[in-house]
């Protein structure tokens, strides 16, 4: 049995694996989908405080009140900034990382700084209230806003990705224009401890390829006792 931990990107709540983690568990695996700080369940009014730090912690604290090991984290788009953050704090805990479409960062990177205009056009429409991101049009109903200070604040990591067992990475081939994951792509399908899936969805795989989705998970899960 593998533990899932399912992190959403920007704007989303856990709902949006709902076609991921159900099969998972039929699967015998454990599957918690987050909802982070300021979202669905979560959901407060919107403050400058809330940035990237608090949704690392949101799971740290997940992990560690759960006393879950052994996890494979896995993040979506801005969820990819997350897992990083987490798999950093608490390696001790993660055995493998999944990004979907997501970012990828070093230290000192954060969604800000790779991303292009194009994105922080949409990021600074914050301005009617100076810190929460609207969701975008063709995001699901569910979607609301983001905080603008979890987009701008940089990591900071101390340790190496390379430590863990695996690391997987899916790219959406369908963006209507150019995708902000592309340089990611390129660079990590040369790096030979990544493994690549190049997946013909948009963006939002899960709702796009969540067989293909739920292949890649199956494979990553830990072996079991005696393998």
């Amino acid at each position: 049995m593998a533990t899932f931990v399912l992190v959403p990107g920007a704007c989303h709540g856990g709902w949006c694996y709902e076609r991921i983690d159900d099969r998972l568990r039929r699967h015998g695996h454990r599957a918690h989908a987050l909802t982070l700080t300021g979202f669905g369940d979560h959901a407060r009014p919107m403050s400058g405080t809330v940035n990237l730090d608090t949704h690392i912690q949101d799971v740290v604290d997940v992990l560690t009140a759960e006393s879950l090991e052994g996890v494979v984290l896995v993040g979506h788009s801005y969820g990819g900034m997350v897992i990083t953050g987490v798999a950093d704090r608490v390696p001790e805990r993660v055995d493998s990382l999944v990004y979907l479409d997501a970012f990828v960062p070093e230290d000192g990177d954060s969604v800000w700084t790779l991303t292009s205009e194009a994105e922080h056009e949409w990021y600074l429409s914050a301005g009617e209230t100076g810190y929460a991101v609207p969701p975008l049009p063709f995001f699901d109903p569910r979607a609301t806003a983001h905080p603008l200070a979890s987009l701008v604040q940089r990591i900071r990591l101390t340790g190496d990705l390379g430590r863990f067992r695996r690391r997987e990475y899916a790219y959406a081939t369908l963006w209507d224009g150019p995708s902000p994951f592309t340089p990611t792509y390129e660079r990590l399908r040369e790096d030979p401890s990544w493994t690549v899936h190049p997946l013909e969805g948009r963006h939002n795989l899960m709702r796009d390829v969540p067989d293909d989705l739920l292949k890649i998970l199956l494979d990553v899960a830990p072996p079991g006792p005696g393998h």
